[in-house]
């Protein structure tokens, strides 16, 4: 059972209290009772003339603080002196090689390549967006290899070998809710549950005997390097599994016991493939990308093919995740030769939107930060390969937020009672939101389910945002007269409405804020809902679209405080030891902590807020910190439900 104490030398920031607020020196291991957290926060509010930090920490039952400085995250590891020519040491326990990386490759320079932010391209979800003027590539368009010789490629691949022909099944709810007949490919009934091992076992039994004997290498977190591990295994072939140093215990063994060498190396996927590139190079191993080669394309375009002989009759459009953009080219090769009047149509998060950019820019583009929900889908650029064929014969791109990506998880468990991780959900949700936008009826329609490598301690996440994303639930903030009697007034303006969640803090004598959430039937009750606050002189605001609301401070209604020089930022930590402690080494003594609120996301890493006392004359130099600290994070400063509930 979670427990939950307060006061903030319990948590071991070695904190001072006082005048000045919470001034955080160092960390030890956030434990209470030998358990470990996983949610702390602190504030500070003023009481009187003075000020006090409060703290609270939540357990958790494995005795380790994800994210931060703790006694164990994985099993004890042997580190290989540094570089690529270092001896490789086996961990007897662990069973595990660990070595260090090399130089990561730069991304390519902005001269090469325009950097540009998700948030540059946004549009209304279930729109077909991301083409432009500048997206068909008229002069390269004859370039090889062509659709026609993918369609060779796609034809003669070897991909079942290992991977079975997944079924075409009718979503029988989702289709009398929609008014549509929804399909779904279900590519997590994969023997590695993902569509990844078709592309890598085609390329790797397509090499030569002689190549195949001196090994492969790869790198990879996630659906790939268990794709690549099976080929492997089936094909007689000594694989190397190279994985950053974050990744989670569950991943790496479930690739250990595929027969794989794992080396965990790096604290970032790009350390991570630096390291597979060179060491394929000095031990004459062929490095298996994720998705940028015309032997893995046409592994995933196989996908298209059984569509194709699967449903024969019309078909409106194929709905294909997005990431690197392999499974979409294939698909697209294929189809459109095939079946030209089938929509294809790529589904992107709004933060992880490289493929919708590039096509609106007509060229690669670089991400300059990426979200990782959906991490099978989050990577900054697009394959060169993959975006040469995608650009001429993609319909659009639709993009999804992540509470969208929740319900279409929670939809496929009411459906089916299979549990899709966040990527594999990802078309899905863009159907239906396309489905939605464009009023489509009657018309029969294909979304992918393209994995189900979910980590248990992520539904939690999950469960909180899919009534959100599926418009069943609000949320609100309502400001309502300090008096006594407004409180049963507020009730009655609510009427036959349910509260699923209601929160409140005295903050002064003059006006109550409420923070609060709703569960829906119908937009219109939502809408009549606010007229009838607003009629009754109680101001509200809907923050159901508020990520930093929803997150953070629906956890942090303790009243408002004004603190002098505060900026307020979100970060992401990495899973991994000791990644608080590098955040405070980071900041700390120079700048004063007055807000903290960690929430640990499992394998995703942690969603951290954070408000520092910053003089103006400092806010460059903290930017540069941050940016070489290398976690992801973003100024919340403006965001209008900070200003709303906190100050």
């Amino acid at each position: 059972m979670a427990s939950l104490v307060s006061g903030a030398s319990q948590l071991g920031f070695g904190s001072r209290v006082g005048q000045s607020g919470v001034d955080v020196d160092r960390s030890r291991e956030w434990k209470v009772g030998g358990q470990a957290a996983t949610e702390a926060s602190f504030v500070i509010s003023r009481h009187g003339r003075g000020r006090r930090a409060v703290a609270g920490v939540r357990a958790s039952g494995d005795g380790v603080f994800k994210g931060a400085q703790a006694s164990k995250v994985v099993p004890p590891q042997v580190i290989a002196p540094s570089g690529i020519a270092a001896p490789v040491v086996e961990d007897p326990d662990a069973d595990l090689v660990v070595d260090e990386p090399p130089e990561p490759e730069p991304l390519p320079s902005a001269v090469e390549f325009l950097r540009v932010m998700p948030d540059s391209l946004q549009y209304e979800a279930g729109m077909l967006g991301g083409i432009s003027e500048r997206t068909l590539d008229l002069e390269g368009a004859s370039l090889e290899p062509t659709a026609i010789s993918y369609l060779t490629r796609i034809l003669t691949s070897k991909v079942y070998d290992v991977a079975i022909e997944s079924p075409l099944e009718d979503a029988k709810k989702l289709s009398e809710r929609l008014g549509v007949k929804m399909l779904l490919k279900r590519e997590d009934m994969q023997p590695v549950f993902s569509f990844k091992l078709r592309g890598a076992y085609n390329m790797m039994a397509k090499l030569p005997s002689e190549q195949l004997k001196k090994g492969v290498i790869c790198s990879s977190a996630g659906n790939h390097a268990q794709g690549v591990a099976l080929a492997a295994r089936k094909l007689n072939c000594d694989a190397v599994i190279a994985m950053p140093v974050t990744t989670p215990e569950i991943k790496w063994k479930s690739v250990k016991r595929l027969g794989a060498t794992v080396v965990l190396v790096g604290d970032s996927y790009d350390e991570t493939q630096a390291y597979a590139k060179q060491r394929g190079l000095d031990e004459g191993r062929v490095f298996v990308p994720p998705f940028d080669d015309p032997e893995i394309i046409a592994g995933q375009g196989t996908v298209g093919m059984e569509i194709v002989r699967q449903h024969p009759g019309p078909l409106h459009a194929v709905f294909v995740p997005v990431g690197g953009g392999g499974l979409i080219a294939g698909i697209a090769a294929y189809m459109k030769q095939v079946r030209p009047e089938v929509k294809i149509i790529g589904v992107e998060p709004v933060d992880a939107n490289a493929m919708a950019l590039s096509l609106h820019h007509g060229k690669r583009i670089v991400l300059n930060q990426v979200g990782g929900f959906a991490d099978g889908v989050a990577v900054k650029m697009v394959g060169e390969e993959t975006f040469r064929v995608s650009r001429n014969l993609l319909d659009g791109v639709v993009l999804v937020n992540r509470d969208a990506i929740c319900a279409a998880i929670k939809d496929m468990f009411e459906e089916t009672r299979s549990i899709l991780e966040p990527a594999g959900a990802l078309a899905l949700a863009g159907a239906k939101a396309y489905c939605r936008y464009y009023g489509i009826k009657d018309e029969a329609m294909v979304a992918i389910t393209s994995g189900a490598n979910m980590n248990f301690d992520r539904l939690r996440v999950v469960t909180e945002l899919a009534d959100v994303g599926a418009r069943k639930e609000a949320v609100l903030a309502t400001f309502m007269p300090e008096e006594p009697g407004s409180f049963k007034k507020f009730q009655q303006m609510v009427g036959p409405i349910s509260i699923t969640e209601f929160k409140y803090r005295y903050t002064s004598n003059q006006e109550a804020l409420v923070l609060y959430s709703v569960g829906l039937h119908k937009d219109e009750e939502l809408s009549a809902l606010k007229e009838r606050m607003e009629g009754a002189g109680m101001r509200t605001m809907d923050l159901t679209n508020n990520d930093l609301a929803k997150d953070h401070l629906r956890h942090l209604m303790g009243g408002r405080a004004h603190v002098e020089h505060e900026l307020l930022y979100r970060f992401v930590f990495p899973e991994r030891q000791g990644a608080l402690m590098k955040f405070l080494d980071a900041f700390s003594p120079s700048w004063n902590i007055s807000l903290f609120h960690y929430r640990s996301q499992g394998e995703m890493g942690a969603n951290v807020l954070v408000a520092l006392q910053i003089a103006k004359g400092d806010e460059q130099e903290f930017i540069d910190r941050a940016n070489a600290l290398g976690y992801e994070f973003q100024d919340e400063c403006n965001n209008e439900a900070f200003q709303l509930i906190l100050r």
